[in-house]
């Protein structure tokens, strides 16, 4: 039984061990793309937690008095869970690993407080039939082992939040056969961030890269609090078709002070300045690309910019699924009933100049 996984021993068939959210960061750095390190503390781990604690039996008992249709009985039960996870202390094994975990990356980055992100990932998300991806916690910029554990912690008990609960019911899924693992990723110390999908999420144009993206860490843009700058970007000549900078007025930032991250005013003379320079759009296109060829799929990827690091190798990607919206459309030419393919070949055919 594992209780921890690095990043790099998992791949796409980790699913059941760690969630879909660390599989995919373990495919990604097995493919060669650029991930920040970190671990997994899997499904083992929440599993062992609340049957050696004993409070497995006491959670579905609590789940099946549940009235359903019963808003208040639905609050109540999932308060009730959720303390009887959070009040418990970790099995000695449990807590060591993930002590040791941490600070064996801590080792590797060279700093003794690691700021990392601690993410809840369940086994089931990013599944083609199902919604459960974003129903879980995550916590950004926590530093120490102690609050790590007390995050990971927390984590665990998000997965039975009123919005859970309630979507299992509905869609006739098991409780008991969601587990929950839970990712330590290093933060990036993001310029910038946001997300990007390899085709037009507008209108299913599988020739553009579209790169959305403001300052600081990429929550203010996944959330919707902020108005992106935008980028439509061809695969094939790699050019920039369609840029709308933005009033970029707040920015998701770490509060030294708080020991937490807010939602911070950006500085007047930057809001409408572009986020991103034309190398890193062009960087960010290119890996783009290369997730989508290995995944096979048209991909939705969050992506974030540190600001201690040089080019290229200041860009990250921190989390890729498969795109689900126009993904699971009836297949249909986009232009006057032409293949994807003829599509991006009369975009490359463009730029070919025949001599006379």
């Amino acid at each position: 039984m594992a209780y921890i996984l690095n990043f790099k021993d998992l791949n796409k068939n980790s699913l059941s061990e760690v969630g879909g959210k660390n599989a995919s960061l373990g495919e990604l750095i097995n493919a060669g793309i650029r991930v920040p390190p970190g671990f997994a503390v899997t499904t083992d781990s929440y599993l062992s937690f609340i049957t050696e604690t004993g409070i497995k039996d006491e959670i579905l008992r609590v789940v099946s008095e549940l009235k359903t249709g019963d808003m208040e009985s639905l609050n109540a039960t999932s308060d009730k869970v959720q303390q009887l996870i959070i009040n418990k202390e970790l099995p000695a094994e449990i807590r060591t690993s993930i002590d040791d975990a941490y600070r064996e990356l801590c080792t590797l980055c060279g700093v003794e407080a690691l700021p990392v992100a601690v993410r809840s990932s369940a086994t089931a998300e990013d599944l083609p039939t199902a919604s459960f991806a974003g129903q879980q916690d995550t916590y950004l910029w926590i530093q120490g082992s102690n609050i790590v554990v007390d995050k990971v912690r927390r984590c665990w008990a998000s997965l039975w939040t009123a919005r859970a609960i309630d979507y299992r019911i509905k869609n006739d899924f098991p409780h008991e056969k969601v587990l929950i693992s839970v990712g330590i990723q290093k933060m990036v110390n993001s310029k910038a961030a946001g997300v990007m999908f390899t085709l037009n999420p507008t209108n299913g144009d599988i020739s553009k890269v579209v790169i959305e993206g403001s300052w600081g860490l990429g929550e203010t843009v996944v959330s919707g609090s902020v108005n992106p700058d935008k980028f439509v970007v061809d695969k094939i000549v790699m050019e920039t078709t369609d840029r709308t900078v933005s009033n970029k007025h707040i920015e998701c930032i770490y509060d030294p002070e708080k020991g937490e991250t807010v939602d911070a005013d950006v500085d007047e003379e930057i809001q409408n300045v572009c986020c991103l320079e034309d190398k890193e759009v062009k960087g960010l296109v290119k890996m783009a690309k290369n997730i989508e060829e290995h995944y096979g799929c048209p991909m939705d990827i969050e992506w974030a910019i540190d600001k201690d690091l040089g080019f290229p190798d200041n860009l990250f990607i921190v989390q890729a699924r498969p795109e689900t919206v126009w993904s699971q459309r009836e297949k249909k030419s986009i232009l006057g009933k032409k293949s994807g393919y003829q599509l991006l070949m009369e975009q490359a055919m463009k730029r070919i100049k025949i001599p006379k």
